[in-house]
């Protein structure tokens, strides 16, 4: 009987614990989007409009320039890669400055620098996954694409990108509070990785030799599986799920403890 009581608390203390980070994640996610987009126009509709546009208008680009690459319709790879990268570019690089803005709110005892980053991640990922399933939904009614084959394999590529990105989100935001260059230093970064990131290319069309440097590349492994939610076995793909979540759990293991020490390093200044 003891044992059993004992066990019903914890389950209660664990239930209890769950409903109120929920609340504190809520209340940063209004408060984030509040700040950002205030009150006026159409405030956080922004937050999915603005992908949409963007990658609408790259999808008509390429279009008319290529109606079809390897076989595959080019707007429907264009909507496979731009939308991973906007989720990547938008995780990882609003992450900058979230710390020293959140630091006033660590009077509340049940939140941490690591929940507005959780927080700010979230409202990344529902805006552009609005994104994504408005500009399909209208791109499929219009017949432009095919319908996605595999939503399994898709909703796994999503989120692991969101995880990834997440994660060197971290690293990038506990970075910037300590070395000054590192926020200037990010857009370049995503830039610069934008031909190795598997946005413009599939594995399957690398010779033998670069196809296994392009598989150290965790956001490799995210597009591919992305992909081969989109065209099913139209294509070949290549992805390692274990990879990845090594890959996932590594960096954010080191993205929480470069935020814990941020933390104090803000706390000193």
């Amino acid at each position: 009987m003891h044992d059993v009581s004992m066990n019903s608390r914890g389950r209660s203390q664990f239930t209890t614990g769950l409903k109120i980070q929920g609340r504190v994640l809520g209340a940063l996610i209004m408060r984030e989007m509040l700040i950002r987009y205030g009150r006026e126009n159409i405030g956080f509709l922004w937050l999915a409009l603005e992908p949409m546009i963007l990658t609408t208008g790259v999808m008509i680009m390429w279009t008319l320039l290529h109606h079809e690459a390897h076989g595959l319709t080019v707007a429907a790879f264009v909507l496979s890669g731009y939308m991973p990268l906007t989720l990547w570019r938008h995780i990882s690089g609003h992450a900058v400055s979230c710390l020293r803005q959140n630091l006033p709110l660590m009077y509340h005892r049940q939140i941490r620098l690591a929940d507005a980053l959780i927080a700010r991640a979230l409202l990344e990922i529902a805006g552009t996954t609005a994104a994504l399933i408005v500009v399909y939904t209208v791109a499929r009614l219009a017949g432009i694409i095919p319908p996605f084959q595999d939503l399994g394999l898709l909703l796994t590529g999503w989120l692991f990108m969101a995880w990834f990105s997440f994660a060197v989100g971290l690293i990038f935001a506990a970075g910037s509070e300590r070395f000054e260059f590192i926020e200037k230093f990010i857009p370049p970064f995503q830039y610069l990785t934008l031909p190795i990131c598997g946005m413009f290319f599939m594995v399957a069309w690398l010779p033998s030799g670069p196809q296994k440097l392009a598989l150290y590349v965790p956001t490799v492994h995210c597009f591919e599986l992305f992909r081969a939610g989109v065209f099913g076995d139209t294509v070949q793909t290549f992805y390692d799920v274990g990879y990845l979540l090594k890959c996932c759990l590594f960096t954010t293991a080191v993205g929480l403890f470069l935020v814990n020490m941020a933390r104090n390093h803000i706390k000193f200044e």
